[in-house]
């Protein structure tokens, strides 16, 4: 039998290898052991997606502490994981995607000489810095993955160009579908007014959040909302507003008061794809969202100028408008006129058996 040490921390972590560990539990429990450790990056956000899927917590490093520099969660995360780790003395270290945990408990598991399986491998924006800090975490865990499990052929053709060799390349699709595949199978969804009482039926979604964004990036983001609900008073926007200063500041100062706007505090998990579900369309800067959204059939305005999930640009499902206002505004002009788009029967990110494909391997 494999022993198996499971690590996250954030919420899309979490949602990510909570297929993995349930399947692993239900399915695959007299060929594997699974523990999972929560770092407690995000810490209520992270209980939340905890709590929805009914994971079983093991290990918990409680790391989260209020305006923490990233040297610091990833100091938190080294310092404390290791015990951890000589205690299990798992056959392999699951990490998923690229977060500052990601890193910190790939190489973590990597110096200890313990076997590194990245879900998630092989995303590239190639932009050092943007997203920032997750593109440097990603392509500093394929340096030493023993096994990198790429959603699709698109990310495995990005390791191969990085030399990583092919036997440690494994495409699986996204553990996202499965995960909105468990969640849909027990959630209705219910009419978008049960997440906040103003919510209409015609609705755009907004999310952002990203620190390459701060500044002057959120202010052109916001005017250009702002600009939008004035032109468009039937259409709604709805913004669940992030937590840091450097959001919530812009946000208030442009867009409060505007009668079309409604912002929201964090919400649930399942109250995000309820909004997603019902939304006319997505504003978001949300590498998460953007592989959300085809499932939902909901068309992604992204707001950088690079995306590592470039599936859903290709076949006209996303476009990219950055932090110009004007592009911003176009595009969410043109979506309000002429909203039809053609999706695919399946999503570009995958058929929902990412986490067995995972697991058969690891189980070997």
């Amino acid at each position: 039998m494999k022993s198996i040490l499971v690590v996250a921390g954030t919420r899309p972590e979490i949602i990510k290898v909570a297929p993995i560990i349930l399947l692993a539990k239900e399915a695959y429990h007299q060929r594997v052991s699974v523990k999972f450790c929560f770092t407690g990056q995000h810490r209520t956000m992270g209980e939340d997606a905890i709590s929805i899927f009914g994971i079983e917590l093991d290990y918990e490093l409680e790391i989260m502490q209020s305006d923490q520099t990233l040297n610091q969660i990833a100091g938190k995360v080294f310092e404390r994981l290791s015990g951890i780790i000589d205690n299990v003395l798992p056959d392999y270290v699951i990490v998923q995607g690229d977060t500052t945990t990601a890193a910190s408990s790939a190489l973590c598991a990597f110096n200890k000489r313990i076997p590194v399986a990245h879900v998630e491998a092989g995303l590239r924006s190639f932009d050092i810095d943007a997203p920032y800090p997750e593109e440097c975490n990603r392509r500093i865990i394929s340096c030493f993955a023993t096994y990198n499990f790429c959603p699709t052929a698109a990310a495995r053709d990005n390791l191969l160009r990085e030399a990583v060799p092919e036997n440690r390349i494994h495409v699986t699709g996204n553990t996202i579908v499965d995960a909105l595949r468990r969640t849909m199978e027990r959630n209705s969804f219910d009419a978008p007014s049960s997440v906040h009482p103003s919510i209409g039926d015609r609705f755009v979604l907004v999310t952002a959040h990203r620190r390459e964004h701060f500044g002057v990036g959120f202010e052109n983001i916001c005017s250009a909302i702002k600009e939008c609900a004035l032109t468009f008073p039937d259409v709604q926007f709805v913004y669940p507003v992030h937590l840091n200063p450097n959001v919530q500041k812009p946000v208030n100062d442009i867009l409060k008061g505007i009668p079309n706007v409604i912002l929201l505090p964090p919400v649930s998990y399942l109250q995000l794809l309820a909004l997603e579900k019902h939304c006319l369309f997505i504003l978001t800067d949300s590498g998460g969202i953007q592989e959300e959204a085809p499932t939902f059939r909901k068309y992604c305005i992204v707001l950088r100028d690079r995306t590592e999930r470039t599936e859903s640009v290709t076949m006209g499902l996303a476009e990219l408008v950055g932090v110009d206002k004007q592009r911003i505004v176009s595009a969410v002009t043109r979506m309000i006129h002429q909203p039809k788009i053609t999706f695919p029967d399946r999503s570009p990110y995958g058929d929902g058996m990412a986490s067995k494909r995972i697991l058969d391997v690891l189980s070997q």
